[in-house]
């Protein structure tokens, strides 16, 4: 029995419980051309035979030479395909249980740009309610890149964004912008830092800001010099009588000292 390039494609690929889109991923190539490969109307080039056949840890000869079957093991380096065989670096579990359509769990991680979709999601791109990895998107993010309700990470964008760069409602990192801003330089309607640039309060070294607060300020009413926490708090309520109390406390406590 002889099999075609076509047919030991697909017989891997089905091994490893891979989609054409997940194939395409490693291999950097489009599902298309993947679909184009098993359907025998295409070929790969070199590169990508190369990259095949390190991946399915399979020689090129046995790849290309009809009369080498997969199921025959040689000095070639033939290997056989089991449902059991993962590329080493390569992990993947998905719950049966599922809520909403989506599997409790769900984890795809290795090479590539794995993807991961649950309730609870991890991999380098992971969709869920909690997500978790380079490019999470949930309700609660954790990772490089987040996108979320609550976000933590090297950058984060959300409701409540905790990270290195961060912007949200509520945005806290070393450059913050949002509604309400802390971080080293932070940017908002009220914003608490190093460098706090606001529309309504700023409190930092340096403030700009309609109130501002600080060593070095600019605005339209400015307070400067040795400040308690108290008459911090009582400045904002009596230019602001309205704010929220927790964030007249939030800006209180915020203080930097006076030098």
């Amino acid at each position: 029995m002889t099999m075609e390039f076509r047919e030991k494609l697909f017989t891997l690929r089905k091994a490893r419980k891979m989609s054409q889109e997940d194939l395409a991923e490693i291999l950097g190539v489009s599902r298309q051309a993947v679909q184009k490969w098993e359907a025998g109307t295409a070929s790969p080039d070199m590169k990508n035979l190369i990259g095949i056949s390190q991946f399915f840890e399979t020689s090129l000869d046995v790849l290309l030479k009809e009369e080498l079957t997969l199921d025959r093991a040689d000095d070639n380096g033939s290997v056989s395909p089991t449902p059991d065989r993962y590329f080493p670096g390569h992990y993947e579990y998905k719950s049966k249980r599922t809520l909403l359509g989506l599997p409790l769990v769900h984890v795809n991680m290795g090479y590539g740009f794995r993807k991961a979709r649950g309730i609870v999601a991890i991999g380098r791109i992971a969709v869920g309610v909690i997500a978790i990895g380079a490019f999470p998107i949930g309700l609660f993010s954790l990772g490089g890149f987040c996108l979320g309700l609550l976000t933590l990470g090297g950058a984060g964008i959300g409701g409540l964004a905790i990270g290195g760069l961060s912007a949200g409602i509520v945005a806290i990192g070393g450059l913050s912008v949002g509604v309400v801003a802390i971080g080293g330089a932070a940017f908002g309607v009220y914003a608490m830092g190093g460098l706090a640039i606001a529309s309504k309060i700023a409190l930092g070294d340096t403030a700009r800001g309609h109130l501002a607060i600080g060593r070095e300020v600019h605005g339209v009413r400015l307070a400067t010099g040795a400040l308690s926490p108290q008459s911090v708090r009582e400045l904002i309520v009596q230019e602001y009588p309205r704010i929220w109390e927790p964030l007249a406390w939030l800006f209180s406590i915020f203080l930097f000292p006076s030098r």
